[in-house]
C-alpha cells in the first residue's frame, strides 16, 4: 500500500525546506509532494499539464500558502471546492498573512483550517508537525470519494 501523500503548495524555498524538515522529523509515514505555484497545484490535483493522463492519488492533506505566483491560494482553494474530485479534500491554509480578510476568505471558500506561519524556526517546525499529526493520524476522511471523480 503506498504511503499517504501530503501536497505542499509553497513558493518560498526557505519555508519549503522548513516544512520538509518538520514533517520528516515526526513519526508519520508519508510522501511529500511539493509544487511551487497555484497553477501547478491545480494541474497536480486535477490531472492536467505535466500530470495529464497519469493517475496521481489524491493527497491526504493539502498545505496551501496564499501568496503564490501565477494563481493565488484563494483562487486555488475556490477551484478545489468547485471540482467533484477535490471538493472534500482537507486543505490547511498555512500563510504568513495575518490579515482578517485572508482568514475570512479562506474559511468562506472552504478551508478546513488556517494557520499563520510563525517567524521563529522552533515555532514554525512545531506548527508543521502538529498539522501533520492531526491531519494524517486523527482526522477522519471520507472513504467513498473516488479518486477518479
Amino acid at each position: 500500500m503506498p504511503e499517504p501523500v501530503i501536497l505542499l503548495v509553497e513558493d518560498d524555498p526557505n519555508d519549503e525546506e522548513l516544512s520538509r524538515r518538520a514533517l520528516e522529523d515526526n513519526a508519520i509515514k508519508h510522501e511529500l509532494v511539493v509544487v511551487h505555484d497555484g497553477v501547478e497545484a491545480l494541474d497536480y490535483l486535477l490531472g492536467r499539464g505535466k500530470w495529464s493522463g497519469t493517475m496521481v492519488p489524491l493527497p491526504q492533506l493539502v498545505v496551501l500558502d496564499l501568496k503564490l505566483p501565477k494563481l493565488g491560494g484563494l483562487e486555488v482553494l475556490e477551484a478545489l471546492r468547485a471540482s467533484e474530485r477535490t471538493k472534500f479534500l482537507p486543505v490547511v491554509v498555512f500563510s504568513s498573512s495575518t490579515q482578517e480578510s485572508d482568514l475570512a476568505a479562506s474559511y468562506r471558500l472552504g478551508a478546513n483550517a488556517y494557520v499563520s506561519k510563525p517567524v521563529a524556526f522552533e515555532e514554525f517546525a512545531r506548527a508543521v508537525r502538529q498539522l501533520g499529526l492531526f491531519w494524517m493520524l486523527c482526522n477522519q476522511r471520507l472513504s467513498n470519494v473516488s479518486p477518479n471523480a
